[in-house]
């Protein structure tokens, strides 16, 4: 096999190499017939290998094992692939198609990690989820938590008289005050009326369930009477 004139970096001199080798019909074989394919085999696997990275650790979608077991049965074919895109674009070198093979893996590994580190930095607004700010937000509830104790028992120590029972809460630097009222109430008791004597046949009885007649004699209840029966029994 003829060697290559080119370096790997050389990408334009070295490209068109590769195209006059594959369209010379007096050399042998078709390096093209192994780059392009094994070129689309190692970009397929490795978006799909992003996209697993992605669901896994930044959406949650894919449990952590899962995409590990998937991650390690795509990356063999991504490497392969990568190996094939080598061998073809090294003119069938195998010690230099395996070079720049460790070189691509090795460069689109470390890509997907600084990719993967900036996008957890940004999306996280420069901040680590979990770190410091949840330490702050417990230490400022304890902070609150002293300070109301500590009005409660100061408030507890002072007296206030003329407020009753008073109650005091810490809120932000205020204090509430609340005083308890009792209002009374007066419920007036119905009196029952009276009995009379009719002053025609002194028979005793109640205007009000009698229908204000005298039932023995018939005669009508006087209107004085009728006062008298409806006021209370204590101002006899």
């Amino acid at each position: 096999m003829p060697q290559s004139q080119y370096r790997a970096r050389q990408v334009g001199a070295k490209t068109h190499e590769v195209v006059e080798y594959d369209h010379d019909e007096t050399k042998p074989g078709k390096p093209l017939h192994i780059l392009i394919p094994g070129g689309l085999v190692a970009l397929g696997a490795l978006a799909v290998i992003v996209l697993i990275i992605y669901l896994t650790w930044f959406e949650g979608q894919l449990n952590q094992t899962t995409g590990i077991v998937l991650i390690a049965i795509l990356f063999p074919f991504y490497v392969g692939g990568v190996f094939l895109f080598s061998y073809g674009y090294e003119l069938y070198n195998i010690p230099r198609a395996i070079r720049l093979t460790a070189i691509i893996v090795f460069f689109t590994l470390a890509a997907v990690v600084i990719v993967a580190v900036l996008f957890f930095v940004l999306a996280g607004g420069g901040k680590i989820p979990g770190g410091s700010s949840e330490k702050k937000s417990s230490g400022g509830g304890s902070k609150v938590k002293a300070d109301v104790a500590s009005s409660s028992s100061s408030s507890s120590g002072s007296g206030f008289p003329d407020l009753g029972n008073v109650v005091v809460l810490g809120n932000m630097g205020r204090r509430t005050h609340t005083r308890e009222v009792i209002k009374e109430t007066t419920v007036e008791v119905p009196v029952s009326p009276r009995s009379i004597n009719c002053p025609s046949c002194n028979r005793g009885y109640v205007p009000a369930d009698e229908k204000y007649i005298c039932p023995s004699c018939g005669a009508p209840t006087p209107k004085e009477l009728i006062d008298e029966s409806q006021e209370p029994r204590n101002r006899e």
